[in-house]
C-alpha cells in the first residue's frame, strides 16, 4: 500500500511537472511574457512565405517538434514581428541533428528563404553532427559570426535553455545561463563581421531590428521545442 501511495505522489508531481511547462507565471505575465507556444497547437506559426504550416511540425508531450522523416518539412516563422525584445526557449535534438533559431527574420516575397535576413543561433549535436568540424557552427553560435569561447551546449536529447536579447541593435545569446554572443549590430564592425563570413552574399542580411522569430525544419535530425515566450523591451 505504502508503495501505491509513493507511486501515486510520483505521477502527480510528475504530472503537476509537465502541466507546468509552456505557461506563464503571474510575475511573467505582469512583467509583459508572451507564450508563442501553447504546448497542444501549432498556432501562432506558419511556413515562411506560406499560408498554412508543413504538416512535419508536429505537438506531442507539450513538445512543438519536427519530425524529419517527413518528405513535407521546412522552415515555420511566426505570425507576428517583434522588435527590441527578450526571446526565451528551449530545445533539444537527437543524435547528430542540425536546426536553428533565426530571429529579426523578414518575411516577404523577395526573399526564399528566412536566413536570408535574419541572423541565426546554431542549434546542433556538436558530438557528430558535421558542421561541428566548424568552429564559428557549433551550438549556441552566432552562426557563422561569432563563437564563444566557453561552450554550454548539452549532449543531444537533453534540453537546452536558450535567451536571446535584441535590443536597439545591442544583442546577446545566451545557452544554459552561460553567454554565447554579445554584439553591437548595425555598426562598421558588424558589417565587417559579415562581409567575413557566408552572408556576404545577402545584401539584406542583419540590417533590421525588427522580425519574426523562426525555426529552422530543413535539416537532420529530430528537433523539439517548448516554454517558447517573448517579451518586449520598452
Amino acid at each position: 500500500m505504502k508503495k501505491f501511495l509513493l507511486l501515486l505522489l510520483f505521477l502527480a508531481a510528475f504530472a503537476s511537472k509537465a502541466q507546468e511547462q509552456n505557461t506563464l507565471t503571474n510575475d511573467e505575465k505582469k512583467a509583459g511574457w508572451q507564450l508563442l507556444f501553447d504546448g497542444k497547437t501549432t498556432a501562432g506559426w506558419h511556413g515562411y512565405n506560406m499560408k498554412g504550416i508543413y504538416s512535419a511540425w508536429r505537438v506531442a508531450d507539450g513538445e512543438l517538434y519536427l519530425d524529419a522523416t517527413a518528405p513535407d518539412r521546412g522552415d515555420i516563422i511566426t505570425d507576428q514581428e517583434f522588435e527590441n525584445y527578450e526571446l526565451m526557449l528551449e530545445w533539444k535534438i537527437t543524435d547528430c541533428g542540425n536546426s536553428g533559431i533565426i530571429f529579426n527574420s523578414i518575411e516577404s516575397p523577395k526573399y526564399k528563404h528566412a536566413y536570408e535576413t535574419g541572423p541565426e543561433m546554431q542549434i546542433l549535436d556538436n558530438a557528430c553532427a558535421p558542421d561541428a568540424k566548424i568552429p564559428k557552427h557549433r551550438a549556441g553560435n552566432l552562426y557563422d559570426l561569432i563563437a564563444p569561447a566557453t561552450e554550454s551546449a548539452k549532449p543531444a536529447n537533453q534540453w537546452n535553455a536558450v535567451r536571446i536579447i535584441s535590443n536597439k541593435g545591442h544583442l546577446e545569446l545566451w545557452l544554459n545561463g552561460a553567454l554565447q554572443a554579445e554584439t553591437t549590430m548595425f555598426t562598421p564592425e558588424w558589417e565587417a563581421m559579415i562581409a567575413k563570413a557566408k552572408w556576404k552574399n545577402y545584401p539584406d542580411f542583419g540590417k533590421s531590428n525588427k522580425g519574426r522569430v523562426m525555426l529552422q525544419g530543413d535539416h537532420e535530425g529530430r528537433v523539439s521545442f517548448r516554454n517558447i515566450k517573448i517579451r518586449l523591451l520598452r
